[in-house]
């Protein structure tokens, strides 16, 4: 193990675009439901949709959470709705996962999506038996990352110390929170929309591939 990890034993990773790739292209479908969501919602055209969901992604970090700040909409009716996509994009990865298994301590999923789609998404890659437990946006209040709330219930509710805590995350501002906790962070840097808005010093490690670092901290 590489030396630099030595002390962590809470292994935090979020889940889109990090333990697959945003070439994927997973996140285009999801767009595409939230889109057709709004449309129905305020009964407007394809642009305007965009327009609403895109403002309430950069402004509010998840356009979940503007929509129900402006517009009341229920959570639940909302995430089952545009996670009710195919999966045919995502491919297996053994590797992944056993690399996940060798690592010491204990495996967290992070995510601002909900439950059931990310245990779709595990299961698609074939790592859900890898991870201990599962902290959602149910879980996080509804207060998603960046909102510093969702921290620190993950760390209230699993008993994390995070100083012993490395956090692996696609988007860079979602980092600061955990840093400012006293968690190491890690950014994945692969192309993921907007991954680098909000990029600072809060970043300690910058990858391009979960897998790759994996290996090379394993094997260091």
């Amino acid at each position: 193990m590489d030396s630099r990890f030595n002390h962590i034993s809470e292994w935090i990773f979020d889940l889109d675009n990090c333990l697959y790739p945003a070439s994927a292209g997973l996140f285009p479908l999801i767009d595409e439901r939230m889109e057709a969501y709004i449309q129905r919602l305020l009964d407007c055209d394809a642009t305007e949709a965009r327009r609403v969901q895109k403002h309430h992604f950069h402004t509010h970090g998840t356009t979940l959470a503007g929509l129900m700040k402006e517009h009341g909409v229920d959570p639940h009716d909302f995430l089952a709705d545009v996670h009710d996509i195919s999966l045919d994009r995502i491919r297996a990865n053994e590797r992944l996962g056993e690399l996940l298994e060798r690592l010491p301590g204990r495996r967290f999923v992070f995510t601002n999506g909900d439950a059931s789609y990310a245990r779709r998404v595990l299961q698609a890659i074939g790592i859900d038996q890898r991870f201990d437990e599962l902290h959602d946006i149910h879980a996080s209040c509804f207060r998603p990352k960046p909102d510093s709330y969702g921290y620190e219930l993950l760390c209230e509710r699993f008993g994390i110390d995070p100083t012993e805590a490395v956090l692996i995350d696609d988007m860079a501002q979602n980092l600061a929170p955990a840093k400012a906790l006293g968690m190491t962070t890690v950014w994945v840097d692969n192309g993921s929309e907007r991954g680098n808005h909000g990029a600072g010093d809060f970043i300690d490690y910058q990858i391009a591939d979960v897998g790759e670092w994996l290996q090379q901290i394993l094997e260091g």
